[in-house]
């Protein structure tokens, strides 16, 4: 399986976009998630590249880098394309119902850490200044999102992040995570149990 680096290309392209951004007036307005995307449907796919500031840029740009290449490697580079792309747009099309503007990949890089959580959910990772289990970071992760979810709809938003984006990518991601183990599985055992022709007529031939 040949490594393709996808997660990498993918945050080149967002550090392109973000130079858009900041150099070209009305960029961001004309790509932004808002009211008119169902009107003007590419704004689903082209608010994952956008980004709030650079602080917003760096923190997912490094999440994708690292846990998109883990993913990568562990699923090839084409099944790491369509858990990114798929639950980001279906994390746009949940947020749009509930946020008057949305931006950022953070909902498609969630579905790579849920993706990831079900294939290995042991994997140790640094987060929160310490070791932990990949599975751990995500049930805190998950709580975090869903206090700003409960804080949303109470009328009280803690701040301008996409909870209920995160919370969407995350749960498309688990379940993508699902169907990938098990196929995994499925072609493991079919291998392991599957009888080659040709070692089957030489044992007839020494034995018959």
């Amino acid at each position: 399986m040949k490594f393709k680096f996808y997660s990498l290309w993918l945050c080149a392209i967002m550090i392109f976009v973000f130079l858009f951004q900041l150099f070209v007036n009305g960029f961001t307005e004309l790509l932004i998630l808002d009211d008119s995307s169902f009107v003007q449907p590419w704004r689903f796919l082209t608010a994952i590249f956008l980004h709030g500031g650079a602080g917003h840029l760096l923190y997912n740009i490094f999440a994708l880098a690292l846990f998109g290449s883990i993913l990568e490697k562990l699923i090839t580079g084409k099944k790491l394309l369509l858990v990114f792309f798929l639950t980001g747009l279906i994390a746009n099309l949940i947020a749009v119902n509930f946020y008057s503007s949305s931006l950022g990949a953070s909902g498609a890089i969630f579905g790579v850490i849920g993706a990831l959580i079900v294939i290995r959910p042991g994997l140790p990772i640094f987060a929160f200044g310490i070791p932990m289990p990949i599975f751990l970071a995500g049930i805190i992760w998950a709580a975090g999102d869903l206090l700003g979810a409960a804080a949303y709809f109470v009328g009280n938003p803690i701040n301008n992040t996409g909870n209920i984006a995160h919370l969407s990518g995350m749960v498309i991601g688990l379940f993508l995570g699902f169907l990938f183990r098990e196929k995994e599985r499925f072609r493991e055992n079919g291998v392991r149990y599957r009888l080659n022709e040709h070692e089957v007529r030489r044992w007839e031939d020494d034995n018959l």
